[in-house]
């Protein structure tokens, strides 16, 4: 059993080397396809958060008089990792069966494709980055040395979106409607991480509470307003929670998929 184990995990590691360049390919191909004919290409990725920051503060600040110190970054901030991984599970859905012309014809590891498309939104969430540290500044909230475990709750986020992601785009190999079923369920996760609301707002409201606190993008949002926006040394417990939701969701996403995976040829 062992050497069966240790087998896989060479030919996994050989076939990744392998494929690597496969998937720098694939990762540019999206970016180019993404910004053909735009006229404003990557300035794209950095104005959207900008503009929608602009509206949503002009309703919620102004309009609705919602209390929190520094609403722009406080929403950007969390708005820009949230789009991260939604922006990743999303495309992933359909990356197998988008690529079935070309599974058809040669042996590529499956899991490359919503591995793909996971990498391809951490690109866009560092240039949507620019527009967060440029609100930033504009609203006073200077960097400080937290800021330089900026890359931890990234990397949390995306082993957790490709370990989700494995597991969405092997189901809808099967049942093509998961797209539609988890384009529902992406707006209801949107209102149940705290992006436009901190925790204050959930006082008295114990069952939300209690919902909010079981939503793995509410401990990765928070971490990463913490580090950027507050200067709060996260604690090992902050740093346990986030890696173990992250890591016990990508060992049962490769489960799924491999297990899934030998059977993709019948149905794409």
């Amino acid at each position: 059993m062992a050497t069966a184990k240790l087998k896989g995990i060479n030919k996994f590691i050989y076939d990744f080397k392998r494929y690597l360049p496969l998937l720098q390919n694939l990762v540019g191909r999206d970016f180019k396809v993404k910004y053909r004919r735009s006229f404003l290409g990557v300035a794209w990725s950095v104005l959207n958060p900008l503009f929608t920051m602009l509206v949503l503060t002009s309703v919620f600040k102004v309009l609705l008089k919602l209390q929190i110190e520094n609403f722009a970054t406080f929403y950007i901030i969390g708005s820009t990792l949230w789009n991260f991984f939604a922006e990743s599970t999303s495309g992933s859905m359909s990356s197998v069966v988008s690529a079935a012309p070309l599974i058809k014809k040669v042996y590529i590891p499956k899991y490359m494709f919503p591995l793909e498309k996971c990498l391809f939104s951490l690109v866009n969430f560092l240039f949507s980055m620019i527009a967060a540290v440029a609100v930033m500044l504009i609203q006073g909230v200077y960097p400080t040395w937290t800021m330089l475990l900026f890359p931890l709750p990234v990397i949390y986020v995306f082993i957790f979106s490709c370990g989700l992601s494995l597991v969405l785009s092997a189901l809808t190999v099967y049942f093509r409607d998961v797209v539609h079923l988890y384009g529902v369920l992406l707006t209801l996760w949107t209102y149940l991480t705290p992006i436009l609301y901190d925790d204050k707002f959930l006082t008295g409201h114990k069952l939300i509470e209690t919902v909010v606190h079981l939503n793995p993008m509410y401990y990765y949002v928070t971490y990463f307003r913490n580090v950027m926006m507050y200067n709060t040394l996260p604690t090992l417990n902050d740093n346990l929670i986030c890696l173990c939701i992250a890591l016990g969701t990508l060992i049962i996403g490769a489960l799924v998929f491999n297990k899934a995976q030998k059977k993709f040829i019948l149905h794409i």
